[in-house]
């Protein structure tokens, strides 16, 4: 059983849902980084979800696109990505840790030398956003091989097919982007996620993970009412925008906004 499975099981036994931030890594400098980690654990994050720095993020907003090109600027590679989740391990061997990002640096590295890397800095899950899942067998063959989850994206547009190749090439969970458009939008419908998250759960035993358009303990609050997971990642990461200048005022940013998520989730009592 992966550390994500086991992070599963254990939140569904408590009649819990999984809180997930997202951060980009090497944002707002490298150094930053497995310190942020270890305070979202801290104040609640059952998962950490990962950025890899990418020049061309075309599925994220403006907030996300700003921190990968705050990494950049430090010249943050994937290799030194994999240097912060071997940090992080150092001290966390619990925490699952799922590396999200996009295709072409996975292809420059190679799928194997990718996936020993990934295995043995201690990644738990993977999410290529622009790896289509009928597409990935050979690439989700060597994660899986390594104990490592595949995670693929569910949309709004999603038909029945496509639906079924992504339940069968996914692993750990799936995550359903809970809006059109591109991360950090707006106007989110928790009666429109809970219809489609119901037609996923047709398709899949897998937890069910929502993102994009969590910004706020209410809205991640009734998420948990029908979602295995919330996501949240904009928010997040705008909050450690605004105070990248100031150590202590950032990690106290991301310590409040993850805490106040994390309280109003736990006041969802979910069937074990």
């Amino acid at each position: 059983m992966s550390r994500i499975q086991a992070c599963f099981e254990g939140l569904r036994q408590r009649g819990r849902a999984a809180l997930v931030p997202f951060i980009t890594a090497g944002d707002p400098r490298p150094g930053a980084t497995v310190p942020l980690m270890h305070t979202l654990v801290g104040a609640g994050a059952d998962i950490l979800e990962l950025g890899v720095p990418f020049s061309d993020p075309m599925a994220d907003g403006p907030v996300i696109q700003r921190a990968s090109e705050r990494a950049l600027k430090h010249h943050v590679s994937l290799h030194d990505v994999f240097g912060m989740v071997s940090e992080f391990r150092r001290t966390d061997p619990l925490t699952p840790v799922v590396l999200m990002g996009y295709l072409n640096p996975v292809e420059v590295m190679g799928y194997e030398a990718f996936a020993d890397a990934a295995s043995t800095a201690g990644v738990d899950g993977v999410l290529t956003v622009d790896l289509p899942p009928e597409e990935a067998g050979p690439f989700t063959s060597l994660l899986k091989g390594r104990g490592i989850d595949p995670v693929f994206l569910f949309a709004p547009t999603t038909n029945e097919e496509r639906a079924a190749s992504i339940c069968t090439a996914a692993a750990g969970f799936v995550y359903y982007v809970s809006l059109k458009g591109v991360t950090g939008a707006s106007s989110l419908d928790v009666e429109d996620v809970a219809e489609h998250i119901r037609d996923i759960r047709r398709h899949t035993r897998l937890p069910v993970g929502v993102g994009f358009g969590v910004k706020d303990a209410g809205t991640a609050t009734e998420l948990a009412r029908v979602a295995d997971a919330v996501v949240v990642g904009s928010a997040l990461v705008a909050a450690i925008e605004s105070a990248a200048a100031d150590e202590a005022g950032m990690h106290a940013a991301a310590r409040e906004l993850i805490g106040s998520l994390r309280a109003g989730m736990d006041t969802v009592s979910r069937a074990a």
